[in-house]
């Protein structure tokens, strides 16, 4: 099917989610008008866009905000000194609309064909990624989004509260509609058309975005109503079933970098990510990333283990070794055809939603568990294997607090678009180190401001936009946070 295309200037102004009206999950289209392309086509063009620019994103941004890892050499400015500008968040902007538009061909190119399972496809790639836009920018435009075509070339920005509201209403009712008698027939890169595994991806994106909103409603008691009722909402149990799309470097399907050495060269793995994996003699250090040398004057290299620069330097410092860099095999092998994995929601991040509930609960053996299965499940999925003796380490024992669980999840996000961040904001762990040479005192950002094109072609709508959110700056928290 050739699509229909709106002008960049306009998608930029006036773009949403699907062509929602008061619901998440409603079209405002004529499905009796639906062009020849079927439901299934879109998957896979939506699933590899988004992991493929996320990985990335979460590579330049989130590596350097939560202190994963950073530039190297870096003499100034850079995510890691909380340096952002008013583009920053303009890729995100486009990318995340972009896909949306994808879903929503393919939403109603599958009520036009009566098919319900790809209904709840496009329903849970759509709060997949909207869940992304919302936590970057806040209040943004979705009802009445991606309507030019119709009209609204100027659109309300629905408030967060509402987003979320309407998005877990949307996944409540897509986990029902995978149960329907009907099949998946289209070029799927996630599932292989498995709606079964479709199903519980939507189910754990709904955990995710129920503790998101821990401070605003009773999410341990609705995430608890679901882990109660497997039958009912099947979840994550393993690495298998994880929302991790395999990528072979071959046509059409390349690495998410276009060189091995644009994902290697130039970067240093930093102190605080390093330090902690070393506390715990943690498996995934090789899998993710080099030894440190130090190199003597007769240019001979002696490896001195993993070790990090710090996040937020001046600049100016010498540190006498050559710091541990990113391992090229995990996201770029040498041999191209061999398969890496890009995450869209890892099977860890369940286990650690389940620990934290528990905990909230006081079920306390319940919460090890869950813990000890994330730390598992995280270490595993990079083809580790948990040390006999791994949880007996005081780093890595469960102690029954939330900063130890968030840790752990800390770790087990990387490389997961922005979610270190997000989850960063909702908890305040895990703790990170604060330098004199951070920007805006050393207070982390909570957000892009929206894009320079939205309040030159939206003034109205933005304006009102800025007066719900209390603000357009980096430090204006979104309705979660606050």
């Amino acid at each position: 099917m050739k699509l229909k295309h709106i002008s960049f200037a306009l998608l930029l102004g006036t773009a949403g989610l699907g062509a929602c009206t008061g619901h998440f999950d409603e079209l405002n289209t004529d499905p009796n008008n639906i062009e020849s392309a079927r439901p299934g086509s879109f998957v896979t063009p939506t699933v590899y866009g988004m992991s493929t620019y996320f990985t990335v994103r979460s590579n330049d941004f989130t590596w350097e905000i939560m202190q994963t890892g950073l530039s190297n050499p870096s003499a100034a400015n850079g995510a890691h000194r909380y340096y952002l500008t008013e583009t920053s968040g303009d890729g995100t902007w486009n990318t995340c609309y972009r896909y949306l538009r994808n879903v929503r061909e393919m939403e109603s190119s599958a009520i036009a064909m009566g098919n319900p399972v790809y209904q709840a496809v496009a329903t849970t790639l759509k709060a997949y990624i909207a869940g992304i836009l919302t936590d970057s920018f806040g209040d943004v435009p979705l009802s009445e989004g991606l309507l030019a075509e119709e009209g609204i070339t100027q659109p309300v920005f629905d408030t967060q509260e509402k987003i979320y509201t309407d998005m877990v209403a949307a996944l409540e009712e897509a986990n029902t509609m995978y149960t329907a008698d009907a099949v998946m027939d289209g070029n799927d890169l996630l599932y292989n058309n498995n709606k079964a595994l479709w199903r519980k991806f939507n189910n754990s994106l709904l955990l995710r975005y129920y503790l998101r909103q821990s401070k605003r409603i009773d999410a341990t008691a609705k995430i608890k109503a679901i882990l109660d009722n497997p039958a009912q909402y099947p979840i994550f149990t393993s690495n298998a079933e994880a929302a991790m799309v395999e990528i072979t470097g071959l046509a059409p399907y390349d690495y998410a970098w276009g060189r091995r050495q644009d994902y290697v060269n130039f970067t240093a793995m930093a102190e605080f990510f390093v330090d902690r994996l070393n506390e715990l003699n943690d498996p995934r250090r090789p899998f993710i990333m080099t030894q440190a040398s130090i190199t003597d004057e007769d240019n001979n290299s002696t490896p001195i283990g993993y070790k990090g620069i710090p996040a937020g330097h001046s600049g100016q410092e010498v540190f006498g070794f050559n710091p541990s860099t990113p391992n090229g095999d995990l996201m770029y092998p040498n041999n191209v055809g061999t398969p890496i994995k890009e995450i869209l929601m890892p099977y860890s991040e369940v286990e650690f939603i389940k620990a934290e509930v528990y905990l909230d609960l006081g079920m306390m053996e319940e919460a090890e568990e869950a813990y000890e299965k994330g730390v598992k499940a995280s270490i595993e999925q990079y083809g580790g294997t948990v040390p006999a003796d791994y949880f007996e380490n005081e780093a890595a024992k469960f102690n029954g607090t939330l900063e130890r669980i968030m840790l752990q999840k800390y770790l087990g996000l990387f490389m997961v678009d922005y979610q270190q961040w997000f989850e960063y904001r909702r908890t305040g762990y895990p703790k990170l180190p604060k330098t004199p040479h951070m920007l805006h005192n050393g207070v982390m950002p909570t957000r892009f401001m929206y894009k320079n094109e939205v309040r030159r072609f939206n003034p109205e709508n933005y304006q009102k936009a800025v007066e719900q959110m209390g603000g357009d700056d980096f430090h204006t928290k979104v309705w979660w946070e606050k």
